[in-house]
């Protein structure tokens, strides 16, 4: 028998939420989730799951939401919510269930803070009729009652004085990011970082929507400082990475990677990382990866660039210069000499690379810049073998930048393709210091 829960979002990042609960639905094989009821303006979810042990599992690792709830009514104000707790047909098995448990009464809001508008005591004693015997715990008690109370803002710098809706339910499980998720991965509080590193919040909704495992590989083949691997280690993934800037793998000093992971206690989770050209990787043929995750260079800070010669025919015979005997090219401080790559030529090998290496229904998740062009269409790159499960878009003035998630159907699955040609006739670069125009 199915039972009703109340999910608590958060408005931010509206193109992610959704892809987030489908992905952590799927990935704990809840098949009851009915997302043609959800709906992108509201912050509130009514599902239908078997039990509570479902609800836990699908949010407890959520970072664009807040928590979920035993669904117990609701009502435009306080004299229908009571009225519609009464009138659930489940009432008379919550009072049995939760009469003599431990339990606290807490209140929360969408559009206001309802501090000061509501008698906290009054409300808490038009609940009397739940007849709790149980005793009254602010520390630990075995349930926690919420009442939550969605109000509509005046405008974007004063909230509503009086509620929409009125919710109330008990709370089954709080999300990582009510757990401090993201206070905990916060930026400015890590040990090493850069200028390009890849915000905690949308790296953690990354891993999520790639579905990240414990226990298993995960792959970031352009590193940077590991704000990906980071995220990954944190859902217990085993993680590589590589990048072709060895100076972002070999970090300043104690300043490193590996110092990230000893900070945040994931040391086991993190497996190594290599100073590699993607184009020209060095990954055992039979290394098992399970998840690809990662944010490709777009070639802002400089061109992208792999291993090889601009201009082969001038490189003739200096692959064999020698320094006191010694091949130049075997000494530790030796840069290898670059060419230019483009960005739909570096995408094409990403998904190829996918394609081969992944497992059935493994998932590749990258970021793909893009100009906001009306007149220009938007190309996303596709592999036969790999099937475009999601496509998020965050948007910024004049570009924006989509997560793309793919998920390997292998040989026998034969979708549209476009790998090879060219997706877009100008540089992104080129265009992002050209303001677009």
């Amino acid at each position: 028998m199915v039972q009703k829960y109340l999910v608590f979002m958060v408005q931010v990042h509206l193109n992610f939420r959704l892809a987030e609960l489908d992905s952590l639905a799927d990935l704990h094989g809840i098949k009851t989730v009915d997302f043609t009821q959800y709906q992108r303006d509201s912050p509130f979810f009514i599902v239908e799951l078997e039990n509570d042990e479902q609800a836990r599992k699908w949010i407890s690792r959520s970072i664009l939401t807040r928590a979920i709830y035993e669904y117990w009514g609701q009502g435009e104000n306080y004299n229908q919510l009571h009225e519609s707790v009464q009138q659930n047909p489940r009432f008379p098995q919550f009072l049995q269930e939760y009469r003599n448990t431990s339990f606290k009464f807490e209140f929360d809001s969408f559009g206001g803070s309802s501090s000061g508008k509501v008698n906290r005591v009054a409300c808490i004693e038009s609940f009397k009729y739940l007849d709790f015997q149980g005793p009254i715990r602010m520390k630990n008690p075995e349930q926690i009652f919420t009442v939550i109370e969605e109000y509509e803002p005046l405008n974007d710098n004063q909230a509503g004085e009086t509620p929409l809706r009125l919710f109330f339910g008990r709370e089954v499980q709080r999300s990582d990011r009510l757990r401090g998720a993201l206070e905990k991965y916060d930026l400015k509080k890590r040990p090493y970082k850069g200028t390009t590193s890849f915000e905690a919040e949308l790296s953690l909704v990354s891993a999520n929507i790639a579905q990240v495992k414990p226990g298993t590989v995960m792959y970031d083949p352009f590193a940077g400082t590991g704000s990906f691997l980071t995220a990954g280690g944190h859902y217990q993934a085993i993680v590589i990475g590589s990048d072709i800037d060895g100076r972002m793998i070999r970090g300043k000093g104690t300043q490193t990677i590996k110092a990230n992971f000893k900070k945040y206690n994931d040391s086991l989770q993190f497996l190594d990382v290599l100073t590699m050209d993607f184009t020209h990787n060095a990954l055992r043929s039979d290394l098992l990866i399970d998840t690809i995750l990662c944010d490709p260079p777009y070639g802002i800070r400089e061109s992208i660039k792999v291993l090889g010669a601009k201009d082969p025919e001038r490189f003739v015979g200096k692959e064999n210069v020698e320094i006191n005997g010694q091949k130049a090219y075997l000494m530790r401080d030796y840069i290898p000499t670059k060419k230019p790559y483009s960005l739909d030529a570096l995408l094409d090998d990403l998904l190829h690379f996918a394609a081969e290496r992944l497992p059935s229904n493994g998932r590749l998740a990258f970021w793909m810049p893009v100009a906001n062009d009306e007149n220009i269409e938007t190309i996303i790159p596709l592999h036969a073998n790999l099937e475009l499960k999601y496509n998020c878009v965050q948007e910024f003035n004049k570009w924006s930048r989509r997560l793309l998630v793919y998920i390997n159907r292998g040989s026998d699955f034969n979708g549209p393709q476009n790998v090879g040609l060219e997706r877009s006739k100008e540089r992104f670069r080129d265009r992002y210091f050209n303001g677009f125009n």
